[in-house]
C-alpha cells in the first residue's frame, strides 16, 4: 500500500469542509476556493500558497508556520515548503484559518 502523499492529504481534508471546491490552479497545481475566493493553492506534495491579511501573514511567519512568498515575499502571500506528508497538517491548519476566515465573512455579509 502506498502513502498518501502532503497534496492528496491537503487535498482529502480541505475538500470536504462545506463550501470548498478545488480547481485547477493557473500557475499549476490545485487551487482551493471557498465561494469565488481563492483559499489558497498547493502544489504537488512540496509547496503550498495562501493569501493572508498582512497582520496574520507575519503572525504565521514570526510563529515558523509559514515562510514569506517564494516569488512575492513583499505581499499578504505566505508559502510553505513541504518535505513530505507529516508537513501536510501544518498546511491543513493553515487552510483551516483561512476557510474560518471566509465564512465568518459570508456570513458577515449575509446578515447585512
Amino acid at each position: 500500500m502506498s502513502k498518501k502523499g502532503a497534496g492528496v492529504l491537503i487535498r482529502e481534508a480541505v475538500t470536504a469542509w462545506p463550501g470548498v471546491e478545488s480547481v485547477p490552479h493557473r500557475f499549476g497545481g490545485t487551487e482551493y476556493r471557498f465561494g469565488r475566493k481563492e483559499m489558497g493553492h498547493v502544489h504537488g506534495d512540496r509547496l503550498a500558497d495562501l493569501p493572508l491579511p498582512r497582520k496574520l501573514r507575519d503572525e504565521m511567519i514570526d510563529a515558523g508556520r509559514a515562510q514569506p512568498h517564494h516569488v512575492l515575499p513583499e505581499t499578504g502571500w505566505v508559502s510553505c515548503w513541504m518535505t513530505g506528508p507529516e508537513d501536510a497538517a501544518g498546511v491543513i491548519e493553515l487552510f483551516k484559518i483561512q476557510y474560518d476566515r471566509y465564512v465568518a465573512a459570508a456570513k458577515s455579509r449575509s446578515s447585512h
